[in-house]
């Protein structure tokens, strides 16, 4: 049985709520139906996030960290904070577009959480065309079925969770088995299982993808060439697994975006590749580029929750 460790994080300047549960992981829970205390799984090791007051946080893991400096360059990481929120957006946006400015400003705390590559992409692989509950139960049901079992002793009961698996236990799924984590979609399965065969044999180096030096378009482009991986997997992939900030992903709630705020008509066409292209040459003209999927990812959280009213997270 895992045992526990505690840590504090003071004053972190992230709304930790709003990342968690804003659309780009679904591994993050409510622990016991609680709006202050979360739980998920990073790696091998379960995480507990507990709201004390205000702004500081009491973290209870199985991860042993040497010393209190790995911990918080760990949590910095994950989280993001060495991204200034001041960099997401041009300095004229708040002129330019006053009425979104004032959505999105309470937003701004929302950061992108820096996630593991290959989890990312079997998760946004599962999660095509789905509300956020059906994902979290089928990425649950993933991790139940062939992700690593832990237990840990918690008040006193043991708690379990699961590893995510790994690229080689997927790879060697009969797609009839997997598609039960896919909503029953068996060529969806069958496409996971590719994929994981392609990180597993090397053919698809996804740290490769994460090199800085590489253009985004050959990165968005090697994963698209898999069964199964769009442009917008491509680029939530890129975002959110490889943490390059300039990708862009484009659903139908951005699209929604792009036409209301910022008056972009052909954001409400047919997303073709042409058209998904332009779209991103816009957002470039809108928002820093270097940051644009980061600030796209707190338009979207705005959209849905301001203008949409969604509750489910």
């Amino acid at each position: 049985m895992s045992q526990l460790y505690t840590y504090f994080i003071e004053d972190i300047s992230a709304d930790i709520r709003g990342s968690l549960l804003s659309g780009q992981s679904f591994r993050w829970y409510s622990y016991q139906d609680s709006e202050q205390k979360y739980f998920g799984v990073i790696g091998d090791d379960l995480f507990i996030l507990e709201n004390n007051e205000n702004d500081w946080y009491t973290v209870t893991t199985t991860k042993k960290f040497s010393c209190d400096e790995e911990f918080h360059e760990f949590i910095g990481f994950y989280f993001s904070l060495d991204i200034n929120p001041d960099d997401l957006f041009p300095a004229g946006l708040c002129e330019q577009y006053p009425g979104i400015w004032r959505l999105i400003k309470p937003y701004l705390g929302i950061k992108v959480l820096r996630q593991n590559a290959f989890e990312t992409l079997v998760t946004f692989m599962c999660a095509q065309g789905l509300g956020m509950n059906i994902i979290r139960r089928q990425i649950s049901y993933l991790t139940r079925e062939y992700g690593k079992e832990h237990t840990v002793d918690i008040a006193g009961k043991p708690f379990t969770y699961n590893s995510f698996p790994s690229p080689e236990t997927l790879a060697g799924i009969a797609p009839d088995s997997l598609r039960l984590c896919t909503n029953n979609n068996c060529i969806r399965a069958t496409n996971i299982i590719k994929a994981a065969y392609s990180v597993a044999t090397g053919q698809l180096d996804l740290e490769d993808l994460q090199d800085p030096d590489m253009p985004l378009e050959t990165a968005r482009e090697r994963l698209s060439s898999h069964s199964g991986i769009g442009n917008k997997i491509a680029d939530c992939v890129l975002l959110f697994g490889l943490h390059r900030f300039s990708a862009f992903p484009i659903d139908t709630h951005v699209r929604q975006y792009l036409a209301a705020w910022f008056s972009i008509d052909k954001a409400l066409q047919s997303l073709t590749q042409k058209n998904y292209l332009f779209l991103q040459e816009e957002v470039s003209r809108i928002l820093n580029p270097e940051f644009a999927g980061f600030a796209g990812h707190i338009l979207f959280h705005c959209w849905r929750k301001e203008v949409k009213h969604l509750t489910s997270f």
